[in-house]
């Protein structure tokens, strides 16, 4: 299918964290529903007309799709340390999480409905980007991604954690946030640390997509961060 080019006019809807905007040298988004693009399609046509859309967002965060990491994303528990950027559209085989203290490397993470967690050291040396839906969550992904992120050099104490809008009961009989949370908090995160606005994507279809209230049919959010290109004075 080919690309849907057109979207002059079309300003990327995003929202940003505040705890994530006061860390230096940190960049982020989480590029969201895009008004009047066709997402009603599977996976793979909804995904590639929001292509456009998606390289809109990154470049206003001052990248590429080249200088762009993202996961495969198959519900597991895998988590990649990542030190050069493969390119938006070489996906890391079998990752759900993606960590790096390279500047200059997008992290990308897709989402509609499961969390993107964020991560990032408070003192901005590592970050890292985390898809954890139900079953992620079950298999302890989080965890994992703050083992990888001890192996960089960075100690749970130091870690600021952001969790995305994601479903949640009652659109969804387990709530997974919680447990994120809690997996956060036992890895030693202290709990100011942890943040979490509540939001429930399947409650705001104007804002979010929602792969279970939209019936599979839709978009995916795009969550985005990265260590600066250089280092901020």
């Amino acid at each position: 299918m080919e690309e849907q080019s057109d979207i002059s006019g079309l300003c990327p809807e995003v929202q940003r964290f505040d705890v994530l905007e006061e860390i230096g040298g940190v960049r982020h988004s989480l590029l969201l529903r895009a008004p009047r693009i066709d997402v009603d399609l599977d996976r793979q046509g909804a995904l590639a007309n929001l292509r456009p859309y998606y390289k809109d967002g990154i470049s206003r965060l001052g990248f590429t799709f080249e200088e762009t990491a993202t996961a495969e994303q198959v519900h597991g528990s895998s988590v990649a340390r990542v030190d050069c950027a493969q390119g938006y559209d070489f996906p890391v085989t079998g990752a759900d999480g993606l960590v790096t203290d390279c500047p200059g490397i997008l992290l990308g993470i897709l989402v509609a409905d499961c969390c993107a967690v964020y991560m990032a050291d408070r003192k901005g040396r590592a970050i890292g980007l985390i898809h954890s839906g139900r079953k992620g969550t079950q298999l302890g992904i989080v965890s994992a991604a703050i083992c990888e992120m001890s192996k960089l050099g960075i100690e749970a104490e130091d870690i600021v954690v952001q969790l995305s809008p994601c479903i949640r009961p009652p659109a969804y009989e387990e709530d997974f946030a919680a447990t994120i949370r809690r997996d956060c908090l036992c890895a030693g995160i202290p709990a100011d640390q942890v943040h979490d606005e509540g939001i429930c994507t399947s409650s705001n279809p104007g804002r979010y997509y929602s792969y279970r209230g939209e019936g599979g049919k839709t978009g995916r959010m795009l969550a985005l961060l990265a260590l600066s290109h250089t280092p901020e004075a």
